[in-house]
């Protein structure tokens, strides 16, 4: 899977984090990770929001899809409620 992701952001996401976007792509590699279509706000492109774990570890990948490449926007650990929604939605 390719990913891409502006350094700038990767430098803001390491210092609030203490992740490097460059992590998404593990989280993405989560066979069984959960993608929602963020809808939060009318974004220039579909954004998703996945839940995939990483070293028995949910965290939160937020990318955009380019082709075949993911942006990713952000990486950080779950919270407990987004840990819940992972355990409990079926896929």
């Amino acid at each position: 899977m390719q990913i891409e992701f502006d350094n700038d952001k990767d430098a803001a996401n390491q210092d609030k984090h203490h992740v490097s976007l460059s992590f998404g792509r593990q989280v993405l590699a989560d066979t069984n990770r959960l993608d929602i279509l963020d809808v939060r706000f009318d974004y220039a492109e579909e954004r998703f929001v996945s839940y995939g774990m990483v070293n028995e570890r949910i965290w939160v990948c937020v990318f955009t899809q380019r082709g075949d490449t993911c942006r990713v926007i952000s990486v950080r650990k779950a919270n407990d409620r987004e840990t819940k929604r992972y355990d409990e939605t079926s896929r």
